[in-house]
């Protein structure tokens, strides 16, 4: 998962872990990994000092990941394939990254991975029915407790500017709300 401290990061986290996985997450610092440990986190990679795909092949013996969460895009979701085990899928849900590389397919061929794009919007659109009710069940589960969301800060609607600085500057574990 990259963004592990960001809403959907938290999220796929605690997901992953109940399904099983051993997760997987990238973030800023070592602080921001230590407050993912309680959530699931087995093996935190801070992207600013660590190539997270050498620390990823480290951590597996050379096979990588069967799964990587991708929100950033660009040439981050060039390394993330880099990163996938033989048959492995990248799953990308939005650009969040600054710069505009292109993907090459054939980044995708060597190892026989695929690519899997998500977008919540067009998912509302075409399938309805299917996405509220994984969206109840997802909530439901957070109202048993089974799932945490973290609220980082809550800025009064004036302050927009401000959520939106410190989102930008990666200050934020969780979500951050706006209050009219």
């Amino acid at each position: 998962m990259h963004a592990g401290a960001g809403a959907l990061g938290l999220a796929a986290i605690q997901l992953a872990k109940q399904a099983g996985a051993r997760v997987f997450a990238t973030a800023s610092s070592a602080g921001r990994l230590a407050q993912l440990k309680p959530f699931g986190l087995d093996v935190g990679i801070n992207y600013r000092d660590d190539d997270f795909v050498a620390q990823v092949m480290a951590h597996t013996d050379g096979r990588g990941v069967d799964v990587v969460l991708d929100s950033i895009a660009g040439k981050n979701l060039t390394r993330s394939i880099q990163s996938l085990a033989y048959g492995g899928r990248a799953i990308t849900v939005g650009v969040s990254g600054r710069d505009a590389e292109k993907l090459d397919p054939v980044t995708l061929w060597r190892g026989n991975t695929s690519l899997h794009g998500v977008y919540f919007p067009s998912a509302l659109d075409r399938e309805h029915e299917r996405v509220h009710a994984q969206v109840q069940r997802i909530l439901e589960r957070v109202s048993r407790g089974e799932l945490r969301v973290v609220i980082d800060r809550v800025f009064p609607l004036a302050q927009a500017a401000e959520a939106h600085s410190h989102v930008l500057g990666r200050h934020a574990f969780g979500r951050v709300l706006l209050r009219p």
